[in-house]
């Protein structure tokens, strides 16, 4: 039995992490839809930037093809077989300084659309019985796997978007029991060099 799943990045690039469990359990404030372990990758630029930002930033939403992550490719960091796949989800417009206030206050409506509300355009790979990782926030129209398809670590399955409960493109990972989050268990996970922290900028 899995207790805690070994993951290559899924991505190449310059990426910043952003709710690691390396920081906090649950590593988004809820355990819920098996959320407690999740991590979320954010491309950024040399500058750290996931997007230049502006005086237009602190007062509206902002169109995701300004963000650098937009459309980078989102790698299986895993070798299984697909076994969910959900792509149709808009990408919505990103939301920073003052607009995600009011973003925020609309979570609890996207929460009663379950999980699947929540992670938008997703691929979900099993690893084993008994263990499952999603990867979420995919754009809408990028995913190039099938459920049952086999996939290895290294190929690709869709595109960095901004579907479901997202703020500006990135990828958000959990690791789980099995693919229906409403009632799985959230796994650990650990990376090649570790867990890393919030703020850390991985080049890989």
């Amino acid at each position: 039995m899995i207790t805690t799943l070994p993951l290559a990045y899924p991505f190449t690039g310059r990426w910043q992490i952003r709710n690691s469990p390396a920081n906090r359990v649950p590593s988004h404030g809820t355990p819920a839809f098996s959320s407690a372990h999740a991590i979320d990758f954010v491309p950024v630029d040399s500058l750290r930037r996931s997007a230049p930002f502006t005086l237009a930033s602190v007062f509206r939403p902002e169109p995701p093809d300004l963000f650098f992550g937009f459309r980078l490719p989102v790698l299986a960091p895993v070798t299984g077989r697909v076994v969910a796949v959900h792509d149709g989800d808009p990408d919505h417009h990103a939301f920073r300084g003052l607009p995600s206030v009011g973003y925020a206050l609309t979570q609890r409506r996207r929460a009663a659309d379950g999980w699947a509300g929540l992670a938008g355009n997703h691929v979900v790979i099993e690893v084993e019985q008994g263990a499952v990782v999603a990867l979420c926030h995919l754009r809408r129209g990028s995913v190039t796997v099938t459920a049952g398809q086999a996939v290895t670590v290294g190929s690709p399955i869709g595109q960095c978007g901004n579907s479901g409960n997202s703020t500006e493109p990135h990828v958000h990972l959990q690791a789980m029991t099995h693919a229906d989050a409403a009632r799985a268990r959230a796994l650990p996970i650990r990376f090649p060099d570790g867990l890393p922290r919030n703020g850390q900028v991985l080049t890989v």
